[in-house]
């Protein structure tokens, strides 16, 4: 019986945990002059992402303190996103040039925009 109580708790627990990965299909604005200019649609799988635009490559998806998109439409192109935005609708991003003259090129950001959640 104490097997059966443990094995319903621990169904509970992995059962209400939330994920901390970006899951599903998303459009992306990217911001210009102050508006937003829908762009493509994006599908997230585990830690790889892809365009409906079969031109641009796949990348990859970092998730850390800060979730990174490497290789976003060009190789020298990467996307920054809050690690508590992932669970929105609409997901803020900052875009940044890995040949920035800065010291760590995600400290200066070139572009912003938001994905939009595809229900």
């Amino acid at each position: 019986m104490k097997y059966f109580a443990l094995i319903i708790t621990l169904f509970f627990i992995n059962f209400n945990q939330k994920t901390d990965r970006l899951t599903g299909r998303y459009n992306y604005l990217i911001e210009d002059d102050n508006t937003y200019v829908q762009k493509d649609k994006i599908t997230f799988k585990d830690s790889v992402f892809s365009f409906d635009n079969k031109y641009l490559p796949k990348g990859k998806v970092s998730y850390g303190n800060v979730i990174l998109l490497d290789n976003f439409i060009n190789t020298d192109l990467i996307i920054s996103i809050s690690k508590d935005q992932i669970e929105k609708d609409t997901i803020p991003f900052f875009m940044h040039d890995k040949k920035s003259t800065s010291a760590n090129y995600l400290d200066e950001v070139v572009g912003k925009g938001k994905l939009v959640r595809i229900k």
